[in-house]
C-alpha cells in the first residue's frame, strides 16, 4: 500500500479528520471524460451527459478509510484546452499522483499523451515517487474503440503507469482512484 506521511511536522497541513492526505491530478485532453470519472467516484452517481467543459482547474475531496487509515484524497481536474496549460503547469507540483485520461474512441487523445501530458508531467511533475495511472475510458462504446487495450498497456508500460480502462458512463471499474491509494 502506498502510504505518504503528507503531514508537516509543524501540523501544517494536518488534520485530526485524516492520517493522510494525497494530491491526485486528472490530466488528457478536452472531452475525454475527466469530469465525469471524478464526479462518478466522487458522488458514486453516473455523471450527466452534458457536463460542461472544466475552465482552468476544479478540484474535489473524498475520504476514504483503507487499511485502517483515514485518507484524504484532493483530487484536481484540469482543463484539457491548451490555453490553459500555463495555468495548470503549477498543479503538477507536489502531487502524489497523476491520471492521465484518454477516451478510446478518439485516437488523438490517446496520441496526445505522448505528445503532450507525459512531457508536461516530464517538466512541472516535481515528485519522484509521484504514482501515474493510464486510464482509457469510454469503454461502453466498444463498437466506436480506436484505441486497442494492447495499445493503451504499452503505453502504460513505457511510461511507467498503472493501467486500466472503465466508463464513467456505466461506472465500469470507476473504482479506480483506490487503486492509486493502494
Amino acid at each position: 500500500m502506498l502510504m505518504m506521511d503528507t503531514r508537516k511536522n509543524n501540523n501544517v497541513g494536518f488534520s485530526s479528520s485524516y492520517d493522510y492526505s494525497f494530491k491526485i491530478l486528472l490530466v488528457g485532453d478536452s472531452g475525454v471524460g475527466k469530469s465525469s470519472l471524478l464526479l462518478s467516484f466522487i458522488s458514486h452517481q453516473h455523471p450527466p451527459q452534458d457536463l460542461s467543459p472544466t475552465v482552468g482547474v476544479d478540484f474535489k475531496i473524498r475520504m476514504l478509510t483503507v487499511g485502517g487509515k483515514r485518507l484524504k484524497l484532493t483530487i484536481w481536474d484540469t482543463a484539457g484546452q491548451e490555453r490553459f496549460g500555463a495555468l495548470t503547469s503549477s498543479y503538477y507540483r507536489g502531487a502524489h499522483g497523476i491520471i492521465l485520461v484518454y477516451d478510446v474512441t478518439r485516437r488523438e487523445t490517446f496520441t496526445n499523451l505522448s505528445e503532450t501530458w507525459a512531457e508536461d508531467i516530464k517538466s512541472y511533475s516535481t515528485n519522484p515517487e509521484c504514482i501515474k495511472m493510464l486510464v482509457g475510458n469510454k469503454v461502453d462504446r466498444e463498437s466506436e474503440r480506436s484505441v486497442t487495450r494492447e495499445e493503451g498497456l504499452a503505453f502504460a508500460k513505457e511510461h511507467n503507469c498503472l493501467f486500466l480502462e472503465c466508463s464513467a458512463r456505466t461506472k465500469k471499474m470507476c473504482s479506480w482512484f483506490l487503486k492509486i491509494s493502494h
